[in-house]
């Protein structure tokens, strides 16, 4: 691509598009040019466009697909529509960001990688974590060997919903339940710092009435009898937080895990230094979630990847994606919490 602004299109008008795109419109508009939207319902469309000043509202993700001033689609829509709309548009020759889980089992994960593959078109997993400052700097802090040999790793992310919990986390017909909701963070933290596959994995918990997991923890086994132990509720109030142990001090970095802005290295024999990195300003202060102008990081990694003709960032490429959808169908089967799209994949072999 060239130095023009990226045109992207915004496949869903739900609340995690609605923060994409006020992440997108704060940063400079000779980049980012948000041109489009689709949403099921065009009313819906319509309404989130004109919140959003976008040009043109589509009352399908078809008509998006079709829409060919549209460089790249960000998807957000329910985890169970991913495969499906992400397929559609990299089959249609656009660029795809996708919310995670990039795909509910391995089976759709390596589907969709092999599609952008074959068509040279660049596809992320939106995993927003990678690309914020501490993330980079608790990389680059394990690989200077301050801490000595990482040996261990915690992680959690945890949030009480009890009966408040909203039918994208409890309902088993769009694929919700702890572990494709948020445990992917603490999981991605244990990949990000290892580097590697696991060889081993145990992984318990339980199923609620809906047949959806509400709480997992997971252990993974790396070489060297390393260790990674993480764990995703709706029912606990914990810190969310990620410690990183090696054999001459740690790093922990502070809630939200998900989206952090602190970071803490505690170095034997020194004094415990703390690192900060203030969000970026954002141009609207009505974001539905946390820390969610730190999606403009995101945002920044995918336009330098298309700047510099990538079809993957290095930040999150398709293997470290596959890894992950390998680790969390493990621990749904390990739970016991199957879906129908197993069953389709399982039969497709």
């Amino acid at each position: 691509m060239d130095g023009k602004a990226l045109r992207w299109g915004i496949c869903s008008a739900g609340k995690i598009s609605f923060d994409f795109v006020v992440a997108l419109q704060s940063l400079p508009a000779s980049e980012h040019q948000v041109e489009a939207v689709a949403a099921q319902r065009l009313e819906s469309a319509q309404s989130f466009a004109k919140d959003h000043n976008i040009p043109r509202a589509y009352g399908s993700y078809e008509e998006l697909s079709k829409d060919a001033d549209i460089d790249i689609v960000y998807i957000g829509v329910i985890n169970s529509l991913h495969y499906e709309a992400a397929k559609m548009m990299l089959e249609a020759g656009k660029h795809v960001l996708c919310e995670k889980p990039l795909c509910l089992n391995v089976g759709e994960t390596k589907s969709l990688l092999d599609i952008a593959k074959s068509k040279k078109l660049f596809l992320m997993e939106a995993i927003w974590s990678r690309a914020f400052p501490v993330y980079k700097k608790v990389k680059e802090t394990i690989d200077s060997g301050i801490i000595g040999e990482v040996r261990h790793v915690r992680a959690s992310f945890t949030a009480y919903l009890g009966d408040k919990m909203a039918e994208r986390c409890s309902k088993k017909e769009i694929a919700g339940g702890a572990i494709l909701d948020i445990g992917i963070y603490p999981i991605q933290f244990a990949q990000l710092v290892f580097g590697e596959k696991p060889i081993s994995q145990m992984s318990s918990g339980y199923l609620i009435e809906t047949g959806v997991d509400g709480e997992t923890h997971i252990t993974l086994g790396y070489s060297g009898n390393r260790r990674a132990i993480l764990n995703a509720s709706y029912f606990i109030n914990g810190p969310s937080e990620g410690i990183v142990c090696g054999t001459k001090g740690y790093i922990r970095v502070l809630p939200p895990l998900w989206c952090p802005e602190k970071m803490v290295l505690h170095v034997d024999g020194k004094e415990e230094q703390e690192f900060y990195y203030k969000l970026p300003p954002s141009k609207r202060n009505d974001q539905k979630y946390a820390n969610a102008s730190g999606m403009q990081y995101e945002a920044t990694e995918v336009r330098n990847c298309l700047m510099k003709g990538l079809t993957e960032s290095p930040l999150i490429t398709a293997q470290m994606t596959l890894e992950l959808a390998e680790i969390m169908q493990t621990a749904r089967q390990q739970m016991g919490y199957t879906l129908p799209q197993d069953e389709k994949w399982n039969n497709s072999k």
